[in-house]
């Protein structure tokens, strides 16, 4: 009986968790052009520092009204209502929309659909990518100015220091017969920012790949096995060559991969051009580029094999 009522209880927990866990969507929003911007959601500011690349976790509404305002004051800010965190099912998804030229106009930006994932609780979220945790507070943001006056001429200088209930001030007075000249200087800083510093979870920095050689990739390590084997899952899921194309591509624009990863996401493409695609794609997020001339022999035909190498060879 103690048994049964363990096992009910274990089962309850993992449904618990998995209920939790499956009532939040993540949204990622990134610039093609690297348009800095804030994002907006439902009246809500998402970043006070803005960004090319932002992603905001643990969303709960399935639908949000945005927002993106441009750093850049003469790009038109966007607006996007009913923006939705669900598949057609009701279930929430991991979503990323891109922001792109407008070809009518170059202060417009447009905000397109461009993936979604169904959430994945290990996701590992790219160190270019500023993460916000929806509910969490931001870094704190600060400002240094510094200020320096220099006074040229015949003109008299009277410098104090004085301290008023422990706030020190530094007052200058100058003659106004002498030239006075001051330059201010502000810095703004972020402390306890939320930029991804590597594979959530542990994951390992360095230069090197343990060889001698250069790792690519930002120097991060690749997918780890269980990572890699549910997102093959997830391609093979497609039904058509088009989706697991796109779906491989947000794999691996989310994460790290070495050559032999690389290979078998190729591989189960049936069409050769989209071998080829895949892998001319896959070669910025690859840990090993020096050994990505593996990849030639997915290939039956010898011409994508010497494109891809000629491809690789004008990377280097």
């Amino acid at each position: 009986m103690k048994k049964i009522t363990l096992t009910l209880c274990l089962l309850m927990l993992g449904f618990l968790s998995f209920a939790q866990y499956g009532n939040v969507g993540h949204l990622t929003i990134f610039s093609e052009n690297g348009d800095k911007f804030f994002l907006i959601l439902n009246g809500e500011k998402m970043n006070d520092i803005a960004q090319t690349n932002l992603r905001i976790e643990d969303l709960n509404q399935p639908y949000y009204n945005a927002k993106i305002i441009f750093e850049n004051k003469n790009l038109q800010e966007i607006s996007k209502n009913y923006l939705s965190l669900q598949d057609a099912d009701a279930q929430f998804c991991d979503v990323t929309y891109k922001i792109k030229n407008d070809k009518n106009n170059t202060n417009k930006r447009k905000l397109n659909f461009f993936s979604q994932i169904p959430v994945q609780q290990n996701y590992v979220v790219p160190s270019n990518v500023y993460v916000i945790h929806y509910g969490q507070p931001q870094p704190a943001v600060t400002q240094t100015t510094t200020t320096t006056t220099t006074t040229n001429g015949n003109g008299g200088n009277a410098n104090a220091q004085i301290n008023m209930g422990g706030i020190n001030m530094n007052v200058n007075i100058n003659d106004q017969m002498g030239g006075t000249q001051t330059t201010t200087t502000t810095t703004t800083t972020s402390t306890g920012a939320n930029y991804n510093d590597g594979p959530r979870g542990g994951g390992h920095h360095g230069n090197h790949d343990g060889h001698g050689h250069d790792r690519g990739c930002n120097r991060r390590y690749a997918m780890a096995p269980g990572d890699f084997n549910a997102a093959v899952a997830t391609i093979k899921k497609q039904s058509f060559e088009d989706s697991k194309l796109k779906t491989a591509k947000q794999v691996v624009s989310a994460n790290c991969l070495n050559t032999n990863q690389v290979m078998q996401i190729a591989e189960l493409f049936s069409f050769e051009d989209n071998k080829l695609e895949f892998a001319k794609f896959a070669y910025d997020y690859c840990i090993e580029p020096q050994s990505y001339y593996k990849l030639n022999g997915i290939f039956k035909f010898s011409s994508n094999a010497d494109e891809l190498s000629d491809y690789v060879s004008s990377r280097q």
